[in-house]
């Protein structure tokens, strides 16, 4: 805590960039938000995904999505509006650019044009539901800590939120339906964080009554990092798998768990435990005075002045 001033201004030079980048350059919407089209492509044998990729890409299509459906021989491509071009106009281009290379075998299943107003829709859906779980979180923390604790965790996870935002905003990577599903997990895995040391701040604040709030707070955080190292560079290690070896489908996903990964650690440490402290926790916000006990043959007990 004794650099928590620098850490956090850091953090909040950190948010106005992340804001400043969404406001400016905005995020770059997959198909799923902006509407497009979506074919359903079978071949008679396993299909390659990185031709089809290279096909659709020198068609112009840089931002297309392919995926396996149900089976390897069945493909999913989603492609964004193409002004002047109707759904039926690019589900024959693009089947007529994938039968020209081998195994010229491509065959058309299904095409479905997914207009703008759905991609509103789950735009809109997908706000709510950060919403919810940022009261969720709030409310949460209220009922097992005290109110600055609800506050300096909401403020925390937000910072995270819209950290991994910036990024995306920043590098105009895309963001899709699985990036926000991402960016949700974050919000659960940071606050389990914080709660973590919250914790360990109450249970020191019990033990240790002649700590003061600083040495408190230092020691809680001392006595979770080796959890805090072992347990969040596991799952870092799984993410990084996924962000290597998983493919373009799980490519932005990942990237955004990393990223939100590295950020919830950074703020359940030095964002969430530094706001408590500012905001006046103190001993008696966690721990409840007991009453008085009345000895059992206390002459006085029940009397009333």
């Amino acid at each position: 805590m004794q650099r928590a001033l620098m850490f956090n201004i850091i953090s909040l030079l950190t948010f106005i960039a992340a804001i400043f980048f969404l406001l400016s350059r905005g995020l770059h919407l997959s198909i799923e938000f902006t509407g497009g089209t979506v074919l359903e492509v079978q071949y008679p044998q396993p299909a390659q995904l990185e031709p089809i990729r290279a096909t659709l890409n020198a068609l112009g299509y840089r931002d297309a999505q392919v995926q396996t459906f149900g089976t390897s021989r069945d493909v999913l491509i989603r492609l964004p509006l193409t002004p002047g071009l109707s759904s039926a106009r690019q589900s024959a281009q693009v089947i007529e650019a994938l039968n020209a290379q081998p195994p010229h075998a491509a065959r058309l299943q299904r095409v479905e044009f997914v207009g703008p107003q759905i991609g509103k829709e789950l735009a809109v859906n997908g706000l709510l539901a950060l919403l919810c779980v940022v009261i969720g979180i709030g409310i949460y923390l209220s009922i097992r800590f005290e109110w600055k604790y609800a506050i300096a965790g909401i403020i925390a996870n937000l910072h995270d939120v819209v950290i991994i935002l910036g990024f995306f905003a920043l590098f105009q990577w895309e963001f899709s339906l699985s990036v926000l599903a991402a960016v949700l997990a974050v919000l659960g895995y940071s606050v389990n964080e914080s709660v973590v040391i919250f914790d360990r701040i109450r249970e020191t604040f019990r033990k240790n009554k002649k700590m003061t709030v600083v040495e408190v707070i230092n020691h809680a955080i001392t006595r979770t990092m080796s959890r805090t190292m072992i347990t969040h560079g596991s799952t870092q290690m799984m993410v990084l798998s996924m962000l290597l070896f998983g493919g373009p489908t799980l490519h932005f996903f990942a990237l955004a768990l990393t990223v939100g990964i590295l950020f919830g650690i950074y703020s359940s440490v030095f964002v969430a435990a530094a706001l408590a402290m500012w905001l006046g926790v103190r001993r008696e916000d966690l721990i409840r005075a007991k009453p008085p006990q009345i000895a059992p043959n206390d002459p006085n007990a029940g009397a009333q002045v």
